[in-house]
């Protein structure tokens, strides 16, 4: 269950994507351009400490980006180059965004994910005194595989399809997601407005 509050958020999610993106290799988003939202779900860390969310984004006409990103209420050590920017949460203070690629609990939970078959995580939202279940609009289904789980963390190469190499195993993000997955592939899928066949979000390779 990943738990969210209602709150302001300065800057917005959108706003700082829409500075980070433009310095990507892989991004064909230009400095200037305003980035909308496509769809988004979650993943639960099951320490409870950082928060982990993928992220489908557009500029304008342009490819369906995917973007992971973690929130953590703290800086992570030596991963400034992951850094996509810090907010002001109203609730939970000062957040530091990471593009999740460079996160070793983003590895760890997605290659679980994929390798157990599991689903994105159910959102409630509290706030007002209240709690509500959010309705997904992103699907997201690991394949299940035969692996073991994926290590440390040795190097990311990031391109359109960034790499993470741990030391046992390697996930592979696809920056533009646009193919359904192969039979008896180790992967993530998602599925969201006018996707009709879920398409493979990431690969975990041996």
């Amino acid at each position: 269950m990943a738990l969210l509050h209602k709150a302001e958020i300065r800057p917005s999610k959108l706003e700082l994507l829409s500075g980070w993106l433009p310095t990507r290799s892989w991004s064909s988003v230009s400095s200037g351009t305003e980035v909308s939202r496509v769809a988004a779900a979650r993943f639960d860390d099951p320490a409870g400490a950082v928060g982990i969310e993928i992220m489908l984004v557009r500029a304008g006409d342009g490819p369906v980006l995917q973007v992971p990103l973690t929130y953590r209420g703290a800086p992570l050590a030596g991963a400034d180059e992951f850094l996509v920017g810090t907010m002001e949460h109203s609730v939970l203070g000062p957040r530091w965004v990471y593009d999740a690629c460079g996160d070793p609990v983003f590895a760890s939970v997605l290659g679980e994910v994929i390798r157990t078959g599991a689903a994105q995580a159910a959102e409630e939202v509290h706030g007002d005194g209240r709690v509500v279940v959010r309705q997904p609009n992103l699907v997201l289904l690991g394949s299940g595989c035969d692996a073991p789980p994926v290590g440390e963390i040795r190097q990311v190469g990031d391109g359109e399809v960034t790499r993470i190499g741990t030391t046992a195993g390697t996930l592979e993000i696809l920056r533009t997601p646009s193919s359904p997955a192969v039979a008896g592939e180790a992967v993530l899928t998602g599925k969201w407005a006018d996707v009709e066949t879920p398409l493979v979000l990431a690969r975990l390779t041996s």
